[in-house]
């Protein structure tokens, strides 16, 4: 084994969408930095759906955005097609999706990485972890190279004892066309993390011209939708559209008549699937009194015939994959180019890492994406830029920064990660956070970007904006609730009268030219949002503040539950194996009752009065 000559900082393992912007955070923060990958030409690969955003999804793309991560960046010069779901419904759950060219979108990301200051890229395969008293000191690869470094952020996919499913037929692999990595997996139970196995898959992809595009609805993108805060007027790729189709009767009769050969269904298949993104045999299953499921045609560039074929992720052989594709009126001549398939492969068990991201069993090793039993592009990429911070943070011996529940939708997942167990690939939804009118993916600047600053990812010219852009919204709002005008011998405010529903800032503005400026098109619209909702955002902001005291409520790492009288069982084993950092994130551990949580706060309190009482009694000079 030859050890590589250069010592570095922080080491990045996996170049997936977890891995970028891990490797990113860290190197723009000054650290010397190197990402491991076992493939330099699938940096960024998306290996499923070429799409980025969607429900809750698109919040945290804006989020990594305002942190000063890349991945908004990158979709918003690779893109061919924007749209803005959910935009008939309220503020809080609008969501921007993009169709990407995947191609392009790899290519881009990876020269960004290639032109960091810091940051070293190398291809080579993780074989073990180099641990001394229980803290990461390096890693070794399979090409026989030794890596020095003090903190290692590994975000590994579906890569760790990858097994791809299709029909009878498997075979070991991370992804279809890349090799497993086997040794990591045989590593990390070495050093004592349990490691369980979830599932997912993709669907067939179509050649283009074998579509017959009249059986389909159109479903054309919408100008104006982007992701970064920071670049305007970046060149956009030519837009295209996407199309809808749908399965048909005779669709869930194949289906039907071969589900015995479905891996997921003859027990080949062991890992849990995602509950919320089923397979195609297991959508005509569960949901057997609908007549068919929608089908979205989606191109995977513009410069490939390439279409992924949206709704039919599957695991059935490629004989009978053929036969339901061909059962799609739009897809009764397609050829297909790729099969449909999944794969299973290892994650570590949820209660082995702390807040921050860093292992519990394993000082300096920080945990990102797939391997934390997350599912998606986004889910990575912003646990991959949290690892990343975090893991430089603690080269510099600063604390982590970890996001609150009310603060980012990135917090709420990571929270849910510390403390909930998981039975399935975890994917975010709106629905998971309780303050999600605070948690807008039009205001995830005003919420991060003072993180980000702080962090040194957030230039001062950029940081200065935002907070000029807070100080317009905040005195506008309140500037407009002194201004009255005369309607029908009753007199309104500006404010009132843009609460009102058939009411815009910009329908104000051409009624009252003179009393409301153009701030420009994000402005106006938060200055309206502001008021509008001033009372429902009134109110979230108040239980924010009802609950602040109990996340506030420190556990101390070594704290021992078995010392404290009262508590079940139950709630006991479940703290001990959770460790929560605060008294907010004891309460969400399921298995711990509002009883255990009032025992527990009285514990703490009076573990905190003695070490006061103690501090105060011990004599000057004492422990100098």
């Amino acid at each position: 084994m030859w050890k590589f000559p250069i010592r570095y900082e922080v080491i990045v393992i996996g170049g997936g969408h977890a891995g970028c912007e891990a490797a990113l955070a860290s190197a723009r923060m000054g650290l010397r930095t190197l990402l491991l990958t076992m493939n330099l030409d699938t940096i960024a690969k998306m290996s499923c759906n070429p799409a980025v955003g969607g429900i809750a999804k698109g919040h945290m793309v804006r989020e990594i955005d305002a942190l000063g991560g890349e991945m908004g960046k990158v979709i918003d010069v690779t893109g061919i097609q924007y749209r803005m779901l959910n935009a008939t419904k309220g503020p809080a759950v609008w969501a921007p999706r993009a169709q990407a060219d995947k191609w392009a979108y790899q290519i881009e990301m990876k020269h960004r990485l290639e032109k960091t200051p810091h940051l070293e890229i190398k291809q080579g395969t993780i074989e073990d972890l180099c641990i001394e008293n229980d803290r990461i000191t390096g890693v070794l690869t399979k090409e026989g190279i030794a890596y020095e470094c003090q903190a290692v952020v590994l975000s590994s996919g579906t890569f760790l004892r990858g097994l791809l499913h299709i029909g009878e037929t498997n075979y070991s692999g991370g992804r279809a066309g890349d090799q497993p990595s086997v040794g990591m997996s045989a590593s990390l139970e070495k050093y004592g993390l349990q490691l369980g196995r979830l599932k997912t898959g993709t669907p067939p992809r179509v050649n283009k011209r074998s579509i017959d595009y009249s059986h389909t609805e159109e479903q054309p993108g919408e100008p104006g939708v982007k992701f970064s805060y920071d670049e305007e007027g970046i060149p956009r790729l030519p837009q295209i559209s996407c199309h809808i189709t749908y399965t048909t009767e005779e669709t869930k009769k194949i289906i039907l008549a071969n589900i015995h050969r479905s891996p997921m269904y003859s027990g080949k298949i062991t890992g849990v699937g995602p509950r919320y993104c089923p397979s195609i045999e297991d959508k005509i299953v569960r949901f057997s009194d609908k007549e068919r499921h929608q089908i979205f045609l989606e191109p995977e560039g513009l410069n490939t015939q390439e279409v992924y074929v949206n709704g039919v992720s599957s695991s059935l052989p490629f004989d009978v994959q053929l036969d339901f594709i061909h059962s799609i009126p739009a897809l009764r001549h397609a050829e297909i180019m790729r099969p449909a398939y999944a794969i299973e492969y290892d994650y570590v068990v949820s209660g082995q890492i702390s807040a921050s991201l860093e292992c519990k069993q394993i000082e300096g090793l920080f945990l990102a994406g797939q391997i934390n039993g997350t599912s998606g592009y986004e889910e990575a990429a912003g646990q991959g830029l949290m690892a990343g911070i975090n893991a430089a943070y603690k080269v510099m011996d600063k604390p982590p920064l970890i996001l609150k529940r009310s603060e980012a939708y990135i917090g709420v997942m990571i929270d849910d990660l510390v403390t909930k167990g998981l039975d399935e690939p975890y994917r975010m939804f709106t629905s998971r956070a309780e303050h999600r009118l605070l948690l807008r993916q039009d205001n995830a600047d005003l919420r991060l970007r003072h993180y980000g600053y702080q962090a040194g990812l957030i230039d001062e010219s950029r940081y200065q904006r935002v907070c000029d852009k807070q100080r317009i919204i905040e005195t506008e709002s309140q500037r407009l609730g002194k201004i009255f005008k005369q309607i029908s011998g009753k007199g309104y405010t500006l404010a009132q009268l843009l609460c009102r529903p058939e009411n815009t800032y910009a329908s104000l503005r051409e009624t009252y030219p003179d009393a409301l400026q153009d701030f420009g098109e994000e402005i106006n619209f938060q200055i309206e949002l502001n008021l509008k909702y001033a009372g429902y955002i009134g109110r979230q902001t108040t239980e924010v503040a009802k609950l602040a005291h109990i996340e506030n409520i420190h556990i101390p790492a070594e704290f021992d539950y078995a010392n404290v009288h009262g508590l079940r069982n139950e709630a006991r084993q479940k703290l001990a194996k959770f460790a929560p950092h605060t008294l907010g994130q004891a309460q969400r551990i399921s298995g711990v009752s509002p009883a255990d949580i009032s025992i527990l706060m009285i514990a703490l309190m009076r573990d905190k009065k003695m070490a006061r009482e103690e501090e105060e009694s011990s004599p000057p000079g004492c422990g100098a």
